[in-house]
Formats: C-alpha cells, structure tokens, sequence
C-alpha cells in the first residue's frame, strides 16, 4: 500500500472535500466516504450501511481502505476529524475512484453520475502535470525539448490545437511537425488506429455516454494519465463545467469490444 498524503482542502466546482492521494497506488487520488455523502446530500452513516451490506463486492487495497484499520488514532485531525468522531466511528471509509464507481452502481442514481463525472475529470484524474499545462499528452522526451526550447509555447499551442483535431491523420501531422522543429530530425506521422467518445460508444452500444464511462471504470479500461494504452487514450478537451479544458478518455475498437463484452456478460 502506498503511503496516503493528505493534501488539504479541495474545491472542485461547487464541492469541497479533503483531498488525499496514495492508499491505491502513487499518486493516485482517493476520497473519504464522509466527503462523498455531504456531496451527494446523504447521512454518512447511511452510506457506510451500504457499503457494509455490499463489502464482498470491493477489493481492499483496490476499491476501499479502512483508516481506522490502517492509520494511527492521533492522526485524526489530518482527515478533518475530531477526536470524538474519529474514536465513535466503527468505520472510516477511503476509496478509489474504481471504489466510488462501484458505490454509485450500487446506489444507480442519476444525477449522482452527473456529480461523479465532474469528480472523476477534475479529481480523481488530476496530475501535477495537466495542473500546471507542462504536460497534457506529449511524451516525456518531447517534453524535455520543449522545455528547453527557445519554441516552447509555440510548440505547446501547436500541440493543443493537435489534441481538439478530430482527425487522426491531421493529428499526428501536426506532432511530427513538432517533434521535427523542436529536434531538426526528420519525424514520420505515426497514425493511431480509429478513436472513440463516450459519446459514440454509448450510441453505438445503445447506452448512455455515462454508462460507458462507469464500465470503463469497472473494468479499470483507463490508463495513467497523461498516457495510453491498448483500450485507449487521453485527450483533452473542453468542460461541459468550465472553459478550462479537461482530460478526455477516447476509446480504441479494443476498449469498445470489452465493454460490448461486459454488456453480454451482464
């Protein structure tokens, strides 16, 4: 188990919520259960007795971690708990984002989905590297470069303009280029195979866009960001929440025939 870090307040729209990273793995944010009820207007109680009556279905170390299991008793007040809570709890829940997406399974409310889809692009999918715009797709030795380069922010727009281009042949046109003026080495287009939206999975799946980003979760289809791999990739695009932009999940015909899988399954 990784060592969780506390990392203060965080607001994320309209919700506020201690945020906590590590627990699932480095770097990886996690949330208490007490924070997930206050947003979703229920009695933390409430939701712990739903979790209880559904543990067998999350994996410890993976979905969920105990604090009053795994930490010390004096560390309470770094999780926004007084003593008093903190030694009548008979559970302090922590969970993953994989976690939360099971919780909300179990609840299947709607307009929690809505709330959980902020979170998960704006929380659970935040890394140092989209917060301060240094690295929103490129890989780490064309970052390098860039930093270094005198073309830095040209090469940063052309990149952004890349990652909102619908077209995968014009996409990786405008990396090569990139990459050819940032080094002076010739670079080849590399053409990614057909991606596609939530969007268009749902539709052609014949279910909602929300859906499938709740089976992709459960099916742990996403890679780290910012990243790829053989189900998909990050892009990043623009918030139906805010003008900032935020990581997009695209999906491959790989990732589109597990959830078409997880559909039959079920």
């Amino acid at each position: 188990m990784n060592e969780l870090k506390v990392l203060g307040q965080e607001k994320i729209g309209q919700y506020e919520f201690t945020g906590i990273e590590g627990g699932f793995g480095e770097d990886k944010r996690a949330m208490l259960v007490r924070d997930i009820a206050v947003i979703h207007n229920l009695e933390t109680r409430t939701v712990n007795q739903t979790i209880n009556r559904n543990i067998k279905r999350f994996k410890t170390g993976i979905d969920i971690l105990d604090l009053k299991q795994i930490t010390r008793s004096d560390v309470f007040s770094e999780y926004g708990f007084t003593k008093a809570q903190w030694g009548n709890a008979n559970n302090i829940y922590l969970l993953s984002e994989r976690g939360y997406a099971k919780l909300l399974k179990i609840l299947e409310d709607d307009k929690a989905w809505e709330i959980y889809d902020e979170l998960v692009d704006n929380y659970f999918n935040m890394r140092e590297a989209i917060k301060t715009d240094s690295a929103i797709g490129l890989k780490g030795k064309r970052l390098a470069i860039m930093e270094e380069n005198a073309k830095t922010k040209q090469a940063q727009l052309l990149f952004k303009v890349a990652s909102g281009t619908a077209s995968n042949s014009a996409r990786e046109r405008i990396f090569a280029h990139i990459a050819t003026e940032l080094t002076g080495e010739k670079f080849i287009p590399e053409i990614q195979e057909k991606e596609f939206s939530a969007k268009e999975v749902g539709d052609e799946l014949g279910i909602t866009a929300n859906k499938v980003g709740r089976i992709a979760n459960i099916l742990d289809l996403k890679a780290e960001q910012p990243g790829q791999n053989q189900f998909g990739r990050w892009a990043m695009s623009k918030s139906q929440y805010s003008n900032k932009e935020v990581a997009q999940w695209l999906y491959y015909q790989a990732g589109v025939n597990k959830i078409a899988e997880f559909l039959r399954e079920g």
